[in-house]
């Protein structure tokens, strides 16, 4: 199973969370960013660091979501030990168990799944576990359904000091550890649609006799259009519209069913499907991807834990309702059929249609930059020739590189301690760096009196305890420390495990090892200066100096124009809606969205500036823009979609906008790439005989400024002129 970064990021969020003393921690995940791989995978990693643990994982009753779990967990981690609540009645809990419980079966009064006399027998595994000396984490999934009072006395018979709460929108938790996955790096990773577009090339004013007709004519017509772009790339993918319909509104829901069998849309040739609580057609296999149905009706959000990915458009005929009911079926079109982005904005979005204002406000609230109008510009003619030339990957790497990441680690250790060939050398240079050289393993306390919880200004006694190492015994440590590593940098452990033997231990082999450890040495090694290493590991990923030369042959390269249309996104909220004229595409307002603020000030100064001819938005990944290659630190090719190309003078410029300076000269730029980016781009420029660099906005004269030789985070310094003195 290959996590993505911002999983293994969250992973090794829960191993810290798990240290510290707080009993609740909140997972906060958006829905389709793969929650169940995140805790799967750290529930395995955990059982195999840590013994005499089980974890419990409640589910809401709704959906079969215990089954689904479970099934899943079954998949992704081979002979993972899970059970289900027939299982734990039948042979208890053990050591190592993941169970999946549906939580209804032991809180819902009048539920017949537990008899008093089983749920009394439920109560007494537990006990049994507990005299075992065995420990009970508790995973609450969907954890806003089941924040009641029996849901806690349930919880409470597990006597369990750590609770992991997730949902896409939890409700608070007093004191809670909160770990959140942001949804930018769930986009970026192609599991989830890049935007969601509200109401598309509606016009301002709208007259229909007809409002359910109007927006199912304007759903029909997006689907049809998806599926043929799917078709166009071979792909057999059907996509789904969600028609959703108010309570008690039989007649809406015939005057629905009756306009789409005017379309050819019937239960009966099964293109249309229903989900009411007394009414389910045409269900079966509805997630497959090329299922037959291109619409399904329903009147409550569809049950928890239903996973559509071919569900693309949402069509909503309701009133307002409670805010978490509705986000969630938002959730429902927003994952990607094939958990990647297919570089074309139709279909890495996601649509709604809807007349109804409460919701689409309270969608823009939730959803924030994620969810905006649209419409369909053109290019205009006279901007249809201009060519450029940009750069793909031909090599795409995905994970970090384990051999790269070797050697990073050895360039920074040369750097640090000096470290050469000489194995004895490198020992006593180790030593002196404050690595602790034993054969058994050294844990240490203290001792002595303080008056003060602030132990570091007491005069404390460091005490070292000796034990002699145990390979069985300590076999498990060792696993939890080379996961802990490795997940500072988002590697598995197979690869970190590895990475440590080549630089340790003599039975592998490789010409740049530091040390030449035995194997039961390389144990106490690891054990004994865990911190140490990853202290080392995380800063080897950072260090500059380390990276291997960039082959030029990974690199492809295409003919760019100006794609002829685009997909404009923008807040009709906002009070200006100034058409700007240079722009290369017809009917581009001042409102576009999202833009940051830097974006916003060059959009401003490109119309208004004397020099600036033309200007174009380049767009942000997608073979239809303009690209260029660098590589990170990690070995890991990226793709860098410069901001802005301009025509000053009849010269091509190609910009790239930054956070600011604010008014102390304190950098304000979040891109920790952004060196990488300005050297490629200056590379890229000189190749083509081109102008251009990276503008930021200087808090102190509210100035846009831009740098074009040198780059340098010191705004006051020459590399940086004011830039309506370069481009006036």
């Amino acid at each position: 199973m290959k996590l993505k970064n911002f999983q293994l990021e969250a992973v090794k969020s829960l191993f810290n969370a798990m240290d510290t003393l707080t009993r609740d921690i909140i997972l906060k995940s958006p829905t389709g960013s793969g929650k169940t791989i995140i805790l799967t995978y750290f529930m395995h990693q955990y059982i195999q660091s840590f013994s005499k643990n089980i974890f419990v994982w409640l589910t809401p009753g709704k959906g079969n979501l215990a089954e689904q779990s479970k099934a899943k967990m079954d998949k992704y981690i081979h002979d993972s030990q899970t059970k289900l609540l027939s299982d734990v009645m039948t042979d208890g809990f053990k050591e190592n168990d993941n169970c999946f419980i549906n939580w209804e079966k032991l809180t819902k009064k009048g539920n017949t799944a537990l008899k008093d006399s089983e749920r009394t027998n439920f109560l007494e595994h537990i006990q049994h576990a507990l005299n075992d000396g065995l420990h009970f984490i508790i995973i609450v999934d969907e954890s806003h359904q089941n924040n009641t009072i029996k849901a806690d006395e349930i919880i409470q018979y597990f006597h369990t000091n750590k609770i992991i709460r997730c949902s896409a929108t939890p409700k608070g938790i007093a004191k809670a550890e909160i770990i959140e996955v942001p949804e930018e790096k769930v986009i970026s990773e192609g599991l989830i649609k890049k935007m969601l577009v509200i109401n598309q090339d509606f016009s301002q004013k709208i007259e229909t006799e007809n409002q359910t007709a109007f927006l199912l004519e304007r759903a029909l017509q997006k689907q049809r259009d998806l599926h043929a772009a799917f078709l166009e790339r071979e792909i057999n993918i059907n996509p789904l519209i969600i028609i959703q319909i108010p309570n008690k509104s039989e007649l809406l829901q015939d005057e629905v069913e009756r306009y789409l069998e005017k379309q050819g849309m019937t239960y009966e040739n099964g293109q249309l499907a229903v989900w009411l609580s007394n009414r389910h057609e045409n269900l079966e296999n509805i997630d497959k991807p090329d299922a037959k149905s291109s619409a399904v009706i329903i009147k409550q959000s569809v049950a928890t834990g239903w996973d559509c990915p071919r569900a693309y458009i949402l069509v909503k005929l309701r009133d307002g309702m409670d805010e978490t009911f509705e986000i969630q079926t938002i959730g429902r079109i927003r994952r990607m059929p094939e958990a990647k982005h297919y570089k074309d904005d139709l279909l890495d979005s996601c649509y709604l249609y809807t007349f109804d204002e409460k919701f689409t406000a309270g969608v823009k609230i939730a959803l924030n930059k994620g969810a905006l109008n649209a419409s369909t510009l053109f290019l205009k003619n006279e901007y249809k020739n201009i060519a450029l030339t940009g750069e793909q990957r031909t090599m795409v790497t995905t994970t970090r590189n384990p051999q790269k990441a070797l050697q990073a680690i050895v360039s920074y250790a040369q750097k640090e301690y000096g470290i050469g060939t000489n194995k004895a050398e490198n020992y006593v240079l180790l030593k002196k760096a404050k690595f602790e050289m034993s054969e058994n393993i050294i844990k240490h306390t203290i001792s002595g009196e303080t008056s003060t919880l602030d132990f570091s200004a007491s005069d404390l006694n460091d005490i070292s305890v000796t034990e002699k190492l145990n390979t069985h015994k300590h076999g498990r440590d060792y696993h939890q420390k080379i996961s802990k590593i490795g997940l500072e940098i988002g590697m598995e452990y197979s690869y970190m495990n590895t990475i440590i033997r080549k630089l340790f231990d003599k039975n592998f082999k490789y010409s740049k090892k530091i040390l030449a450890l035995e194997p039961r040495e390389v144990y106490a090694f690891v054990l004994n200066n865990a911190d140490k290493l990853q202290n080392l590991v995380r800063h080897a990923m950072a260090y500059e100096n380390a990276q291997l030369v960039f082959d030029i042959k990974t690199k492809s390269y295409y003919d760019f124009h100006i794609p002829q249309s685009c997909l404009f996104t923008y807040n009709c909220d906002a009070k200006t809606q100034m058409e700007y004229r240079k722009n290369v595409y017809q009917g581009y307002l001042s409102s576009a969205a999202p833009r940051s603020t830097p974006e916003v000030k060059f959009e401003k100064f490109c119309e208004h500036s004397d020099s600036v001819q033309w200007w174009y938005k380049n767009g942000d990944k997608g073979n239809e823009y303009l690209s260029i290659v660098y590589e990170d630190n990690s070995n890991k090719q990226k793709l860098f979609y410069p901001d802005y190309i301009i025509s000053v003078n009849d010269e091509i410029w190609i910009i790239e906008t930054k956070g600011g300076f604010d008014r102390g000269g304190n950098s304000q730029d979040i891109d920790i790439y952004t060196k990488k980016k300005f050297k490629v781009l200056k590379t890229y420029l000189e190749k083509y005989s081109l102008h251009g660099g990276i503008v930021r906005n200087d808090a102190v004269t509210d100035e846009l400024c831009i740098c074009m030789d040198n780059y340098s985070d010191n705004i006051k310094g020459e590399e940086w002129q004011v830039l309506e003195n370069v481009l006036p």
